[in-house]
C-alpha cells in the first residue's frame, strides 16, 4: 500500500521567534548610548573626503557623536516642534546629514531622509505629502517654495544648535514613529514607509546572519550618508555593536575604494553589485593590498553569479548577499557563519518568519520548489508601521498576518530562498527600486507626447538601464534632448531613461494593459534596426 505524504511547505516559522524589544525604546539611544559608555574614546566614524589633503579625513569618537546628537536634539526641541512632528533632511553627502537624522530621532521627532539626487519638485511632493513642519538644509541643494507653516533650518542655524546644552534621549515607546522614508511604488507618486523605533531592533538577526560582526570590526560602506542603505548598514548596525564605520564623501572616483581599503584597514565592506562590477573592471586589485578585509556584503539588487565568482578569484574574498526592502530591511541573507548556495540570496535570518504563499491568493504556504509570493510575518519587529496616509494600499499589502513583499521566490529542501522576479513592475536602477508609472507620468506631461512607456533592459551582466518609448501626438516630433532636460527638472537622475525610442504604438495585452515584456522585445528589435 502506498502512503501519500503531505508536501513540505515553504515556511520558516509561524511567527517571529527572536527576542522582542522593551516597551520603552528609542532608536538613536539604542545605537549610541551603550557604545558611548563602553567605548567613549573609540573611533565610531571615519569620514573621508580627500585623501590628498591633511584635512580630508575626520575621526569622530562615540563620545563626540553622542554629545553632538544630544546637543542638536535639544536644539530641535527648543524650536517648539510637537512630539512626532516630521522634519525633512535636505542635505548632501556629509556627516551633518547623519547627525541631523539621529538628533531628530533623539528629540522624539520623525526624520525624513531624502536623497540629494531628488529634484526640488520631488522634494516639494515629499514635504506636502508628509505634512512636514520643518526642513533642515545645507544651502547646496535647491528647495521648493515652502509653505508658511514649514520651518526652514539653515546650515548656519544647524551649526549654532551644536552649541546648545546637552539634551536627553526622548522617552519614546517601541511602536512610536522613528523615521519616514519614501520609496517607489505601483503609483505615479512615491509612497511613505513609516518605521517604528523598534525597526533598529528588527535588524539584530543581521548581525550574525549577514555581517558576522562584533565590536572589533571596521565597516566600510561605499554609499552616501543620505541613502538609507548607508544609514542602516553603515551606521545603525556598526554603532549598535560598538564597531567602527568608514564613509567616503568626496568626488566620485572608482579608484578611491582600493586606496581607502589599503589606508584605513576595514574588516568588512558593503556595496551594491554595480560597484563591485565597476571596481573589477576599472581598478587594479590585489587581495594582499588590504589583508584586514575579511569579507564583503552586497544588497540593493541581485548579485550576478559571474561577478561574485570573479570577485572571489581576484581578491580571495567572499561576497555575502542579503535580500530586503524598505518596508522591512533585509530578512534573507548569507554570511560566513552559515552555509550558502551560489545564486541564492540565502536563508531566512534567525528569528524571521518567512513564507512563500500562492501568487493568486490564500495564506497556506506553497510546497517547496513552487514559486509564489514571498511574505514576512507581521510580528517581525523590523516591519514598518504602515504606508503613510495610504490605508487602502497598506491593506492590500497584507494577507492575514503576512506582509506581501512584492517579490516572487521559491524555497528549496534546505531552506534556501531563490529569487524569481517581481510581482509588480518595479524596476531596479543602481540599487534603487523605481516605479515605471512615476516616470511615465512625468514623460506624459511633456509637450507633444501622446503616450509614454518605460521598461528596464539588461545591457551587460548585472547592469540594467531604463529605456523610454514615446508615442507622439500627430504632427509632433519629440526633441529627446529637451525631453531629458525636462526629466532632469522633475526626476532624480537615476530615474531618467538612458535611451528613448519613437514608436507608432505602445504594446498592450488582451486586457488592454501595457505589456512591459513586449516592451523589452520591442527594444531589442528597435536597437537591432538602429545598427548600421
Amino acid at each position: 500500500m502506498t502512503i501519500n505524504k503531505a508536501p513540505k511547505l515553504s515556511i520558516s516559522a509561524e511567527q517571529y521567534y527572536g527576542d522582542l524589544p522593551p516597551e520603552q525604546f528609542n532608536l538613536a539611544q539604542y545605537c549610541l548610548a551603550k557604545s558611548a559608555v563602553q567605548f567613549p574614546d573609540k573611533t565610531a566614524l571615519t569620514v573621508v573626503s580627500d585623501l590628498s589633503s591633511s584635512t580630508g579625513v575626520e575621526y569622530w569618537s562615540y563620545f563626540e557623536i553622542e554629545e553632538l546628537v544630544l546637543r542638536l536634539a535639544n536644539g530641535f526641541n527648543l524650536k517648539g516642534f510637537a512630539k512626532g512632528s516630521r522634519i525633512l533632511i535636505r542635505m548632501g553627502n556629509s556627516f551633518d546629514y547623519a547627525l541631523a537624522f539621529f538628533a531628530i530621532n533623539a528629540a522624539g521627532l520623525v526624520p525624513i531622509p531624502a536623497s540629494s539626487l531628488l529634484t526640488s519638485h520631488e522634494i516639494g511632493f515629499l514635504l506636502k505629502n508628509s505634512k512636514a513642519v520643518g526642513i533642515v538644509s545645507d544651502g547646496d541643494l535647491p528647495l521648493p517654495e515652502l509653505l508658511a507653516d514649514v520651518l526652514s533650518i539653515s546650515h548656519d542655524e544647524f551649526n549654532k544648535m551644536k552649541s546648545c546644552e546637552r539634551g536627553t534621549y526622548a522617552q519614546t515607546l517601541k511602536d512610536d514613529p522613528a523615521f519616514l522614508i519614501y520609496t517607489s511604488g505601483t503609483s505615479a507618486d512615491p509612497k511613505g514607509v513609516l518605521h517604528a523605533q523598534r525597526a533598529i531592533w528588527g535588524r539584530r538577526p543581521m548581525y550574525k546572519d549577514w555581517y558576522d560582526m562584533d565590536s572589533d570590526d571596521v565597516l566600510l560602506h561605499t554609499g552616501a550618508f543620505n541613502w538609507t542603505y548607508t544609514l542602516g548598514t553603515g551606521l545603525f548596525d556598526p554603532w549598535a555593536n560598538g564597531a567602527s564605520a568608514i564613509v567616503y564623501t568626496g568626488k566620485k572616483d572608482i579608484n578611491i575604494w582600493p586606496e581607502i581599503m589599503a589606508k584605513f584597514s576595514p574588516t568588512i565592506m558593503a556595496a551594491v553589485p554595480t560597484l563591485y562590477r565597476q571596481i573589477l573592471k576599472y581598478c587594479r586589485l590585489n587581495g594582499d593590498d588590504f589583508p584586514c578585509l575579511r569579507h564583503c556584503l552586497t544588497a540593493g539588487e541581485p548579485m550576478p553569479d559571474l561577478i561574485r565568482s570573479e570577485w572571489k578569484d581576484v581578491t580571495g574574498l567572499d561576497l555575502y548577499e542579503a535580500l530586503g526592502m524598505s518596508e522591512v530591511s533585509t530578512y534573507i541573507s548569507t554570511s560566513p557563519a552559515r552555509a550558502s548556495k551560489l545564486g541564492s540570496p540565502g536563508k531566512p535570518q534567525s528569528g524571521r518568519a518567512i513564507a512563500v504563499l500562492p501568487i493568486d491568493g490564500g495564506t497556506e504556504p506553497v510546497a517547496l520548489g513552487v514559486t509564489g509570493a514571498l511574505c514576512v510575518h507581521n510580528s517581525d519587529p523590523g516591519l514598518m508601521l504602515g504606508y503613510w496616509g495610504l490605508l487602502q494600499v497598506e491593506a492590500m499589502s497584507f494577507r492575514g498576518d503576512w506582509f506581501i513583499t512584492g517579490d516572487q521566490a521559491h524555497m528549496d529542501d534546505d531552506g534556501f530562498v531563490w529569487f524569481d522576479g517581481r510581482l509588480d513592475d518595479l524596476m531596479n536602477a543602481m540599487g534603487y527600486r523605481v516605479s515605471p508609472i512615476e516616470i511615465e507620468s512625468v514623460l506624459s506631461k511633456f509637450s507633444g507626447v501622446q503616450e509614454a512607456a518605460v521598461c528596464s533592459i539588461e545591457v551587460s551582466i548585472g547592469v540594467e538601464i531604463i529605456v523610454g518609448f514615446i508615442l507622439s501626438k500627430d504632427g509632433h516630433q519629440i526633441d529627446f534632448d529637451l525631453l531629458k532636460a525636462f526629466c532632469a527638472q522633475n526626476l532624480a537622475s537615476y530615474k531618467i531613461p538612458k535611451q528613448f525610442y519613437s514608436v507608432d504604438g505602445i504594446p498592450r495585452n488582451a486586457r488592454g494593459k501595457l505589456d512591459r515584456k513586449k516592451l523589452v522585445e520591442l527594444e531589442r528589435e528597435l536597437r537591432g534596426n538602429s545598427n548600421p
